[in-house]
C-alpha cells in the first residue's frame, strides 16, 4: 500500500476492551477511538456479556465522539446456534453497532444485515495469502496474530487494501489464537467457545528424554504481557492502523490507565506526522493522573516478536501480576522489612518479591515509616531481594473516581440578523448549524458587553463541548443573559442533531465467490469448522475435504493442541540451532497433575508444537 499522502492521511484507531458498557464509556472518555465488547452470547469471553439495550445506549454515547463500537461474535458455532446468532446480529445492527469481530465462516452464509465484518485474531492470519483471501471473502478489517514481526506485517499490508489491526498491549496466549485446542482436549472447555481454562498458566514439571526432572512446578508455557509502546510508530509505518489493547475481563482502572497511556503515545506520533496520520475519532482527552503501564496488572513486559528477536518472553516463575520494582531489601525480621526504596510507597500498597527458589510471594503493606515496611502478615525477605509493587493504592483510588474528561471543540459567532440574534456554531467533527432568536428590542448597552457574552456562551460544563473560539459581531447592544443562554442551548441541540444525521456506518464488503482458499483443498480440525454453513463456505472456495473441529469430532491420538512461536528450548538456553541438545536432551515432556504434553520442535520454521499425550486426554 502506498505511503499516506498529505491529502489523505491514514486514520489511526486506538481500540479498547470492555467487559461491560460502563467500562466501555470509561475507555472512550480516556481516549479510545473504538471499543470491542461482547453481546448476549457467542463472544470469546463467556464471562463478559452485555444486553442489546446496553449496547444500543453505548452506541449512542460513542456517536458523540464518532467513536466506534465493535461487538465480538468470535466463537465457533454449532448448527443449532446459527439461527440464534442470526437473530442477535440483526438486533445488534439495529442497535447501531459499527462492526462484528467474527471467527466462524458460517456467519457469512446466514441472512446477515449489511454490517461490516472484522476477521478475529482467532482466524489465524499468518500469511499474506490468508489475509488476501479473507479480504476477498468480505472482511473489512483484519486482526493479525500477535506473533508477527514488522517485516511480516508489512508483507501482509502489501497484499491487502483493508485496515490492519494488531494487539499492542496485554496478556499473551502462548499458542497462535484460534489454534489452541488444549482446553477442549484436556478439560472439556474450549477457547474457541469462549471458555479457555488457561492451561498455559499452569505450573509444569519438565522431563528430558531420559526421564530426568529438569524443572519442578514452573510456569513454562506462561508468557509475559505485551507492551509495544516503543514500537507504535514502526507498526504504523509497517501498515497497522488499529492498535488493540487486550483485556475484556479487566477492571475499569486497568482500562482507564492503559487507554490514557497509549492515547498519549499515539497523539504524539500524529502531532509529529499530521500529513501521514489522523485520529479516527474526535475530542480532546484530559486526564487527572499520569498514566503508567507498569502500574496496572502485568507479568513483566515484552514486545514479543515485533523485531523478530523475542529474547526472554516467558514468566516462568509466576502467572500473577508482578508490577513495578520499587527497591531492595536491606534486612527483615518477619515483622518489619527495612528497604532501600527508589519509589515512595503508601499504606495499603500491594507488594511482592521472588524468594530464593524464585517463587513469588505477595503481601499487603499495612503501614510504612520512612524506609521501614510493616506487612499485614509475617513476611521474611532475604537482603538484596528486589521488592515489587503490584498495587498502588493511591493510584488505584484515583482511578476509581472520575479521572478524565473528553470534550469536542466548538467555534461560535454571535451576530444580528435584522431584529433577531443569530448564533453560528461549528465543531471539530465537521458539523455546523445556525439558530435565530425571537425578535428582540435593540438597545445600546451602557457598558462593554463582549467579555460578558463570551462567558455566557462558554458555560458548557454540562455538555461534551468546549468553547475553542468566539467571535462577537452583535455590537455594543444590550442582550439579556437568558436570551444568550437559550440561543446557546438551541444551537448545541441542533449541532448534536447534525452529528447524528451525518454519521455513516461502513457496509459489509461483497464476497468474491471465485476466491480460492489459499492453504490447499484439504483442511483439518485446526480450521475449526463446527457447523454445516462453515463447511459450505469452504466448499464454495475450493476446499474438497474437511475435518470437523475438535469440538465436533475427536482429532485423533496424541493430537497437536497448540502451535506456538514461543520455544521452550530457546527460553531455557537450549536452542537446537545453537547446539543446545547437549544442555537439554529430548524428547521433552511437560506434566501438571493428570496433564501430559509432548513437545515437538520444528526448527526450520522456528515453531514449537504441543501434543496432548493420549492417556491424559479428557474422557
Amino acid at each position: 500500500m502506498a505511503t499516506p499522502s498529505h491529502h489523505n492521511p491514514t486514520p489511526i484507531e486506538l481500540l479498547a476492551p470492555a467487559r461491560n458498557a460502563e467500562i466501555a464509556r470509561a475507555a472512550i472518555i480516556h481516549g479510545a477511538d473504538a471499543v470491542y465488547i461482547g453481546a448476549e452470547s457467542f463472544g470469546a469471553r463467556a464471562a463478559a456479556t452485555n444486553s442489546i439495550d446496553d449496547i444500543k445506549a453505548l452506541c449512542d454515547f460513542a456517536a458523540q465522539y464518532q467513536a466506534r463500537i465493535y461487538v465480538t461474535v468470535n466463537t465457533i458455532l454449532y448448527d443449532h446456534e446459527l439461527k440464534a446468532a442470526e437473530a442477535m446480529i440483526k438486533r445488534l445492527y439495529r442497535a447501531g453497532v459499527d462492526a462484528l469481530i467474527v471467527q466462524d465462516m458460517g456467519l457469512l452464509r446466514i441472512d446477515l444485515p449489511p454490517i461490516a465484518l472484522h476477521a478475529s485474531t482467532q482466524c489465524d492470519i499468518r500469511t499474506p495469502q490468508r489475509a488476501r483471501f479473507l479480504q476477498d471473502a468480505g472482511f473489512s478489517q483484519l486482526v493479525l496474530p500477535r506473533e508477527l514481526s514488522l517485516t511480516e506485517i508489512q508483507e501482509i499490508r502489501e497484499a491487502v487494501d483493508v485496515p490492519l489491526e494488531s494487539f499492542v498491549h496485554g496478556a499473551l496466549c502462548v499458542s497462535y489464537s484460534g489454534d489452541c485446542h488444549a482446553g477442549w482436549v484436556l478439560k472439556g472447555r474450549s477457547a474457541n467457545r469462549g471458555e479457555c481454562p488457561q492451561i498455559c498458566r499452569l505450573p509444569f514439571d519438565l522431563y528430558d528424554g531420559d526421564g530426568n526432572l529438569i524443572a519442578r512446578e514452573r510456569h513454562l508455557l506462561s508468557l509475559k504481557d505485551m507492551n509495544r509502546a516503543s514500537g507504535i510508530e514502526s507498526m504504523m509505518e509497517a501498515g497497522i492502523s488499529s492498535f488493540k489493547i487486550e483485556g475484556r475481563l479487566k477492571d475499569a482502572g486497568y482500562v482507564k490507565n492503559i487507554c490514557a497511556f497509549y492515547r498519549k503515545r499515539i497523539d504524539d506520533i500524529i502531532e509529529h506526522h499530521p500529513d501521514r496520520y489522523v485520529r479516527s475519532s474526535f475530542g480532546t482527552t484530559e486526564t487527572g493522573f499520569n498514566p503508567a503501564a507498569e502500574k496496572s496488572f502485568n507479568r513483566g513486559f515484552t514486545p514479543y516478536f515485533l523485531d523478530g528477536k523475542p529474547g526472554k518472553i516467558a514468566s516462568i516463575y509466576t502467572p500473577k501480576s508482578q508490577g513495578e520494582p520499587v527497591g531492595k531489601v536491606k534486612r527483615s525480621d518477619g515483622n518489619c522489612i527495612i528497604a532501600d526504596l527508589k519509589t515512595p510507597l503508601a499504606n495499603g500498597d500491594g507488594m511482592g518479591f521472588f524468594d530464593s527458589d524464585n517463587r513469588f510471594t505477595g503481601f499487603r503493606l499495612n503501614r510504612i515509616e520512612g524506609n521501614r515496611l510493616y506487612p499485614a502478615t509475617r513476611i521474611y525477605a532475604a537482603p538484596g531481594t528486589t521488592l515489587y509493587r503490584n498495587s498502588d493504592k493511591a493510584f488505584d483510588d484515583l482511578l476509581s473516581r472520575r479521572s478524565s474528561s473528553r470534550s469536542i471543540a466548538v467555534k461560535m459567532t454571535l451576530r444580528l440578523a435584522g431584529d433577531r440574534l443569530a448564533l453560528d456554531v461549528a465543531d471539530e467533527r465537521g458539523n455546523s448549524c445556525s439558530t435565530l432568536s425571537d425578535p428582540i428590542k435593540i438597545e445600546p448597552a451602557k457598558t462593554p458587553q463582549t467579555d460578558a457574552r463570551r462567558r455566557i456562551m462558554g458555560k458548557l460544563g454540562e455538555t461534551i463541548y468546549r468553547l475553542d473560539s468566539y467571535e462577537d459581531l452583535a455590537g455594543e447592544i444590550f442582550i439579556p443573559a437568558k436570551e444568550l443562554a437559550s440561543l446557546r442551548r438551541k444551537a448545541l441541540e441542533l449541532l448534536e442533531s447534525d452529528n447524528r444525521c451525518r454519521l455513516r456506518r461502513e457496509l459489509r464488503r461483497p464476497e468474491k465467490l471465485d476466491a480460492v482458499f489459499p492453504d490447499g483443498t484439504e483442511i483439518t480440525y485446526h480450521e475449526n469448522v463446527a457447523n454445516r454453513l462453515a463447511r459450505q463456505f469452504y466448499l464454495d472456495h475450493g476446499v474438497t475435504r474437511i475435518q470437523p473441529a475438535a469440538e465436533i469430532a475427536s482429532p485423533g491420538k496424541n493430537p497437536q493442541v497448540m502451535t506456538t512461536r514461543y520455544c521452550l528450548r530457546r527460553e531455557l538456553g537450549a536452542c537446537l540451532k545453537e547446539g543446545g541438545n547437549d544442555k537439554l536432551r529430548g524428547p521433552l515432556t511437560l506434566r501438571s497433575g493428570n496433564i501430559a504434553l509432548a513437545l515437538e520442535f520444528d526448527c526450520k520454521s522456528c515453531r514449537m508444537k504441543v501434543n496432548a499425550l493420549d492417556n491424559c486426554q479428557r474422557r
